[in-house]
């Protein structure tokens, strides 16, 4: 439909949301801002929905979300002919109320939900999928992205992100329906006296933690390890529940960011509430210097992701990065489980084909197998169910991504920042006890394997212009594979959306076998890299640059020269 009748249908049906009714009427006349709202529906992809608030096809809105909350009810019971679905929210601007809206179509449709008193983390959301034995779970959700935001996470039964062909199968249900005549909606209050909605109890939140306390490699070393965390929620959900395990563990010395404890969505003291970025942080590290802890941590507003900074030598804060981290705790788990003689046989660690290559090296130390998955933590998920369907999940002992996510454990299968949260302290009291700093246990696992610089860089790209843009660098690149990068040689290509790899060197070509994904990864000499992607949640194309040197300042000229020599080679 032209966007222009579109924008004249929503004049007309759009009348449940007040806010929407005043933006309608706010754009009327302004050919621009109703292209942008109108030229292009959000598409549900394996990350769901995401979207900035607002009205339109192209929003984040209370008639997108029932839309695409009728084709999940229509995917449910066309392959289970009934069904349940869990359902929470964080801390986002009207995340509350699209949870009531999704709530209200399931129970239409005769599917039982399960929803949260109050905001919870997504890691929790993924345990009450499998917990309730649901069909489907849905979390409101935008994690990291700026205010504007918001979005809608589906999760299939065994508590994953959906993956691609549950995704498409969904989106092609959403196409099939008109937004305003074709979705059934149920009166909440009805729903919640007949039982068709039903508030989760407390009790449940006590099990998920049960599971959480379960992943402890050391029980009890925190206890008088003399441990001081500073924490911040970056007013998120993840306030309540890293709190109350860093106290059942005993780390008793946290200090809050009381600007970034309680939930909001406006985020006024952190824009973009990304743990990657040094802003986030920004009120952390300031009470860090007035405090002067261990260690501060930082949890998402999603509560999925956690990024951390540690005491440097010098007494100033260093932050650490995900990669760092994700290194730091697979080397935790794997040599205290050795020492104690509790490693599994075969164990398996699991990492995304973006995150670092010291890995590698650390899983040669250990006899640890490594497995290499598209970015996306879902794909983590599917190597546990994997293990799981063959009796083997005790193999499995960690799994992380770039991105500061991390899990321990087979409870949930989503990045969980609750669980990382506890084994980063735990981790800092057992090298504490030991005599050392987080600092120095990095720099020692650099100094025994080598300086991998690991760093992702993003170029913004807003509205349809910019998508297009995208596309035409990702169509640039694979047309035209460079030589080098930086006088570096490239010496083979995987590109993920032909599923081919090249070895430059021999000619000779393989099959790729995981998902198709439109990524492009240049395999330089020297185990230097640069990865492409368009970003699946935000309008940006990301970089991931590994550059391998003698130290810190030869690796980071390596650096800089490979992502000067990327961006010329994309155009940007």
């Amino acid at each position: 439909m032209d966007y222009r009748k579109l924008y004249d249908s929503w004049c007309k049906n759009a009348k449940d949301d007040k806010d929407l009714v005043t933006e309608l009427k706010d754009i009327n006349g302004k050919d621009n801002e109703i292209y942008d709202r109108f030229y292009t529906a959000l598409k549900f992809g394996t990350a769901g929905l995401r979207g900035v608030i607002g009205a339109g096809t192209n929003r984040m809105n209370i008639y997108v979300v029932r839309q695409a909350t009728q084709g999940l009810a229509n995917y449910v019971l066309n392959k289970y002919g009934k069904g349940a679905v869990a359902i929470s929210h964080d801390s986002r601007i009207k995340a509350d109320l699209f949870m009531v809206e999704a709530a209200r179509v399931l129970a239409a449709n005769g599917i039982k939900v399960y929803i949260t008193k109050e905001l919870e983390p997504t890691p929790v959301l993924s345990y009450l999928v499998r917990y309730f034995k649901c069909q489907a779970g849905i979390m409101v959700t935008a994690s990291h992205n700026p205010a504007k935001y918001n979005g809608y996470k589906a999760y299939g039964e065994d508590g994953c992100q959906m993956t691609d062909a549950a995704a498409t199968a969904v989106y092609d249900e959403i196409q099939k329906l008109d937004m305003f005549n074709d979705v059934k909606l149920a009166d909440f209050d009805e729903a919640i006296a007949s039982g068709m909605i039903e508030y989760i109890d407390d009790s449940v939140y006590d099990t998920y933690l049960e599971k959480v306390l379960e992943q402890q490699v050391n029980p009890g070393i925190c206890k008088g390890a003399g441990l001081k965390v500073v924490y911040t929620p970056l007013n998120g959900c993840g306030n309540k529940l890293v709190r109350r395990v860093l106290k059942t563990i005993g780390v008793e010395d946290v200090e809050i960011v009381k600007e970034q404890e309680l939930p909001d969505g406006n985020f006024t003291t952190c824009p973009y509430p990304n743990p990657e970025i040094k802003e986030a942080l920004q009120k952390g590290l300031e009470l860090c210097e007035k405090v002067q802890p261990d260690l501060l941590l930082a949890t998402d507003p999603d509560a999925d992701r956690v990024g951390i900074a540690v005491k440097d030598y010098d007494g100033s804060y260093r932050l650490i990065t995900g990669n760092e981290d994700g290194v730091m705790l697979t080397n935790y788990i794997l040599s205290c489980k050795k020492a104690a003689g509790k490693l599994p046989e075969q164990p398996v660690v699991v990492k995304t084909i973006v995150t670092t290559k010291l890995i590698n090296k650390l899983c040669e130390k250990y006899g640890c197998e490594l497995k290499n998955v598209l970015t996306g933590f879902k794909y983590i998920g599917e190597v546990i169910l994997n293990l799981e369907q063959k009796g083997e999940e005790n193999r499995y002992l960690f799994g992380f991504e770039e991105s500061y996510g991390y899990l321990a454990g087979t409870y949930v299968r989503d990045k969980d920042a609750v669980v990382a949260s506890m084994l980063v302290a735990e981790m800092a009291a057992y090298y504490k006890k030991e005599g050392k700093s987080l600092a120095q246990v990095i720099d020692g696992l650099y100094e025994e394997f080598g300086y991998y610089l690991n760093r992702t860089f993003a170029f913004e790209f807003e509205g349809a212009e910019g998508m297009q843009k995208m596309a035409a660098m990702m169509t640039k690149v694979r047309e035209n594979i460079p030589a080098a990068v930086n006088g570096c040689k490239v010496v083979k290509v995987s590109d993920y959306q032909l599923k081919k790899e090249t070895d430059l060197v021999t000619g000779s070509t393989v099959d790729l076998t995981l998902p198709t994904s439109n990524v492009i990864a240049l395999h330089l000499e020297n185990d230097n890299a640069v990865i492409i992607r368009p970003s699946g949640t935000e309008p940006k194309i990301k970089l991931y640059i590994t550059a391998v040197g003698k130290d810190k300042d030869d690796a980071l000229k390596i650096c800089e020269g490979l992502v000067a020599s990327s961006k010329e080679i994309l155009g940007i």
